[in-house]
Formats: C-alpha cells, sequence, structure tokens
C-alpha cells in the first residue's frame, strides 16, 4: 500500500515537471529555426521619446548610466530624458540637477517602480511618440534611439531590447547573466520566430506614449512588467523582441541580493497568474494565444529549481527504486540538453561548469522564499548594488 501510495506521489510529480520541462524542450528547438527578417530601413520619421529612469536608492549606478545616455546620437531635441529620483543622496541630486535631464524628486511613502512611473507620466505633456523604460544601472550605445526609431517607424506599439550582463564578476552573477540570455532564447527569440509575442523583462522596454500613459495608472504589483504583458496580449498588440538593440545590465553578486531579486520575481509571477486566471476562459473561446501563452508561462516552475529537483528525483529513484528512475533521468537529459541549445556559444564554457556547483545552494535559498511570498503585498523589494 506504502510503495503503491509512494508511486502515485512520484508519476504525478514527473508530470508536473514534465509540462515545465516541455515547454523549455519546444521553444529550445524553436530557438534552433532561423527567420530572414527583413533589413530595416532608415526611418523617415524622428519619433519623440520619453526616457524613463525610476531610480530607487541607486546613488551607486545612476551616474554612470547617465553619462553613457546623454551620448546618444539621436537629435537632443526629439529626446527627453528623466530621471525619477527616489531615496536618493543629496549630491547625488545636486550632480543630476546640473545635467540635461528633467529631474523628478517624488515622496513616496510607499515607494515602487510602478508608482515612480505613474508619477513621471503624470506630470507629462502628451507630446511625445514613445516611452523608453530603463533600469538605473542600464548602459546603451549611442545608436540606441536611432535604432529604436526604425523599429518604431515600422509600426511596433510594443519593443522589447536585448538586456544582457554587464558584469561576470564572481560565480553568481555570471549563473545570473546565463539565466538572463536563456529568457532571451526561450521567452523572447524563440516566441518571435514562430509569430509569438516576446515577453517584457521590466527595462529596455519601449511602448506607443499613448497606450502607455493610459494604462499606466492600472499597474500595482511589484512585477509592472507581467502587468504591462498581460494587458498588451489582452489587447492584441504585439511584443517585438529587438535582438539586436543591447541593452547592459549589472548582474546581482550575491547570495542575499540574488534571494532578494529572486522572491521579488516569484511573488510577482504568482500575482501575475492570478490576475490573468480570469481573463483566460475568454481567451480560449477567442482563439487569444499569446494570451494563452504568457498565462501557462507563468504557472511554469523556475528553471532553476526545476533543474535541481529533477536532479535530486533521479539520483533518489535510482537509490531507492531504479525501475522508477528512468523516466527521471530522461527527464534531466532533454532538460539539459534544451538549456545548452538556449545558451548563447559565448558562454558555454568550463567556467559555467564550476559555477554551476553553486546552483544548489541558491535553489535552496529560492525554496526558502516560498514561505515568505504573500500575494497581496504590493511593496518594492529593492536589489541593491554591491560596492
Amino acid at each position: 500500500m506504502t510503495t503503491a501510495l509512494l508511486h502515485t506521489a512520484d508519476v504525478l510529480l514527473w508530470i508536473i515537471m514534465a509540462v515545465s520541462v516541455g515547454y523549455v524542450v519546444f521553444f529550445a528547438i524553436v530557438s534552433l529555426f532561423r527567420r530572414r527578417d527583413k533589413q530595416p530601413a532608415v526611418a523617415i520619421v524622428q519619433s519623440r521619446f520619453l526616457v524613463l529612469f525610476p531610480a530607487y536608492n541607486e546613488d551607486l549606478v545612476i551616474r554612470n548610466s547617465i553619462t553613457s545616455f546623454l551620448q546618444q546620437d539621436y537629435p537632443h531635441s526629439h529626446f527627453q530624458l528623466t530621471v525619477i529620483s527616489d531615496h536618493m543622496l543629496p549630491e547625488t541630486n545636486q550632480w543630476l540637477g546640473e545635467q540635461p535631464v528633467r529631474l523628478l524628486l517624488p515622496d513616496f511613502q510607499n515607494s515602487s517602480k510602478a508608482q515612480a512611473l505613474q508619477y513621471a507620466i503624470a506630470l507629462t505633456h502628451d507630446d511625445f511618440d514613445y516611452v523608453v523604460i530603463l533600469d538605473a544601472d542600464n548602459m546603451v550605445s549611442a545608436d540606441f534611439l536611432t535604432r529604436l526609431n526604425i523599429l518604431c517607424a515600422q509600426g511596433h506599439k510594443a519593443i522589447q531590447c536585448h538586456r544582457t550582463a554587464k558584469n561576470s564578476n564572481n560565480d553568481i552573477a555570471e549563473l545570473d547573466g546565463v539565466s538572463e540570455e536563456i529568457n532571451n532564447t526561450l521567452f523572447r527569440l524563440a516566441h518571435n520566430r514562430i509569430g509569438l509575442s516576446s515577453a517584457l523583462i521590466g527595462s529596455g522596454m519601449c511602448f506607443d506614449f499613448k497606450w502607455f500613459k493610459h494604462h499606466v495608472d492600472s499597474l500595482s504589483t511589484a512585477g509592472e512588467d507581467r502587468e504591462l504583458e498581460g494587458l498588451l496580449l489582452r489587447q492584441g498588440i504585439y511584443i517585438h523582441y529587438a535582438a539586436d538593440i543591447i541593452v547592459r545590465d549589472e548582474k546581482v553578486s550575491s547570495s542575499a541580493n540574488f534571494q532578494r531579486q529572486r522572491l521579488r520575481w516569484m511573488t510577482a509571477q504568482i500575482q501575475c497568474l492570478l490576475s490573468m486566471m480570469p481573463y483566460l476562459p475568454h481567451a480560449i473561446l477567442t482563439g487569444n494565444i499569446n494570451y494563452i501563452d504568457k498565462t501557462l508561462q507563468q504557472a511554469l516552475i523556475p528553471r532553476s529549481i526545476l533543474l535541481v529537483l529533477t536532479t535530486v528525483m533521479a539520483l533518489a529513484t535510482l537509490f531507492f527504486m531504479p525501475s522508477w528512475s528512468l523516466k527521471w533521468w530522461c527527464l534531466l537529459l532533454l532538460l539539459a540538453l534544451s538549456l545548452i541549445i538556449a545558451i548563447p556559444s559565448r558562454l558555454r564554457t568550463f567556467k559555467l561548469l564550476r559555477d554551476m556547483l553553486r546552483l544548489p545552494q541558491l535553489v535552496w535559498h529560492m525554496l526558502c522564499n516560498v514561505i515568505h511570498i504573500d500575494t497581496k503585498n504590493t511593496d518594492f523589494i529593492h536589489t541593491s548594488h554591491d560596492k
């Protein structure tokens, strides 16, 4: 009787995990497809961009980011750089005030990125075509707006740029950077390859200004990018992934920051799933594949947890009940091969194999986060930068 119950639990757990693995396998294979994109023409019209830098306690990184962005080759008369300075030092604000930027100094009781965006938009007139959202640590090339403008001229209302790591100073930062590139492959590049919308990622995002202004006030959680995705997909607005427009982002370098970041992401994932479920029946009835796909994404088990737990189950069943282990080893093999495909070739190094020895510890921290998830909590969980 006990063996039968254990076997049933084993099979049920395998099925649950196999759904998440199957999703990863499918889009890893899709990413191998090659699609010949049309070469973008030079844009005739120069759009006006509102560029927002929400900055909460970002004194260590904001100066470099602003200095870098001000080197744009795009006409400065056609973009406004706005910094929403929240809880930053007086000397940082003084420096920002001396730069050709619009400095906003809100006094939030409960700070959040969504609140900063809402504050900035409320104080902005309707004389922009697009809004660009960057994090305080993001660095872009001098032709960033010029290249974005070409895509905007093609009619895209929502664009996600290629966010990638600007640092790999230790094993945690390198793993974080690799994880982001896997996301880029599976949830952005591969999705666009078969006509599905790209996932958003929180920064390096560009939206039609009027659309964004109309919807920004509806953002209410720490996962504002997921909320924006849900709104776009419910309205049938396609999200284009600009793989060749790079936004360099600072990766976390400590276990504490990694844990805080993943807690924020896991909380946002569950909040987003709960908020999207009521609209799922309508999406199914109307054939809104993008919305159905995005809802399924929110229900997937995080990949790092999936990788470690599949390995644990494969080893455990091999030791206690070898006949049960074959399906787990097959699942692990499929997952491992898919992740290898999703990792850019330049990052497939022996150093990455050594870094992965740190993964079980990080996954343990992620599992510990589960008991701290509060689906009703909308407070911003800040990830600080290491000095």
